[in-house]
């Protein structure tokens, strides 16, 4: 008898209900700098051995309708959405990689140059960072960063809970 693994289906071990936190900023050739954040409901599971991050976007973010993934394997993120706008980004420190970005108004070809990806998750959350430039239809459009954090619903960090009062540097 085969294993679920061995017939082709991931095995699910891990899956949450988290608060999800994106601070982007996109940093255009002429200096000017925007700013974008986010706190929303997702999910967070782990198939196999890469975690995903899934969310709704709002009207907020300009993509109403439009569901994004984050898989993370091996200090590699990759970015999907689908819906309104679909997509697929690969960020690997060091590499350029290629990919369309569709649209309502329209699909262009998107290089993805990923300077720093900073990738520290385990079962319980984390952090992912991620610096890229992003050349649409082979233009440099400038420098993007972002940072997602993830927590389980209901959790809270001990250090930022103010139902602790301590004087040492783990409360401060």
């Amino acid at each position: 008898m085969k294993c679920d693994f061995c017939r082709g289906k991931a095995r699910v071990s891990m899956d949450k209900n988290v608060i999800i936190s994106v601070k982007g900023t996109q940093t255009a050739n002429d200096d000017n700098s925007s700013i974008m954040e986010l706190v929303t409901e997702g999910k967070y599971y782990k198939e196999d051995e890469a975690y995903y991050v899934t969310y709704d976007e709002s009207d907020i973010t300009g993509m109403s309708g439009t569901k994004t993934t984050l898989k993370v394997l091996d200090g590699v993120v990759t970015l999907i959405r689908v819906g309104s706008v679909n997509s697929q980004f690969v960020f690997q420190q060091g590499q350029k990689h290629i990919s369309y970005y569709d649209t309502e108004y329209g699909a262009f070809t998107i290089g993805v140059l990923a300077n720093a990806v900073d990738v520290k998750i385990d079962d319980n959350g984390g952090e992912i960072r991620v610096g890229y430039q992003l050349d649409i239809d082979n233009n440099n459009t400038g420098e993007n960063d972002f940072c997602l954090s993830i927590r389980e619903v209901g959790q809270t960090d001990d250090k930022h809970n103010r139902k602790f009062k301590g004087t040492g540097k783990e409360y401060s």
